[in-house]
């Protein structure tokens, strides 16, 4: 494993669609792993591939593991499938925006399909914090940064 140097607001890679995984195999296992390795120290609870410079369809959370037991999950090509009409708005941050804060609106709740790393596919409702942090991160899938999609604080 090893840190990947993060991209940066202004970096093109942040705002394109990211392309469809289509390898189940090592190199993107070894990416998934650089990815934990790159949002655990930088330190953050999610991490787009485009945000390591990777234009690909993963993105890594894990919404407990600074107040509880890390709960790591992975998704390869998601797609948001349903999601809540009410949504609540929060400050969010993000690691390619660093020091700088975003006031968001987002749904509640958002069900998800998306593959493991074994190509194996899942679906989900994700609610709470969980919900804001696979919309944030599956928004990068789309190009899509907070500068655009909220309001500075």
């Amino acid at each position: 494993m090893s840190l990947r140097p993060l991209r940066f607001l202004g970096d093109p890679v942040l705002l394109e669609t990211a392309k469809p995984v289509d390898a189940f195999d090592a190199a993107l296992a070894t990416l998934v792993r650089d990815m934990f390795e790159t949002m655990y120290a930088a330190p953050g609870r999610g991490l787009a591939a485009p945000q390591v410079g990777v234009s690909r369809r993963v993105f890594v959370v894990d919404t407990q593991w600074k107040e509880a037991d890390p709960a790591p999950m992975i998704f390869v090509n998601p797609k948001m499938i349903a999601r809540s009409d009410e949504t609540a708005v929060g400050t969010e941050a993000c690691l390619s925006i660093p020091g700088r804060s975003f006031v968001v609106s987002r749904p509640i709740w958002v069900d998800m399909t998306w593959q493991d790393l074994d190509g194996v596919s899942h679906e989900g409702r994700f609610e709470g914090v969980e919900a804001v942090c696979v919309a944030h991160e599956f928004d990068h899938l789309n190009g899509l940064l907070i500068t655009q999609t909220g309001t500075p604080q």
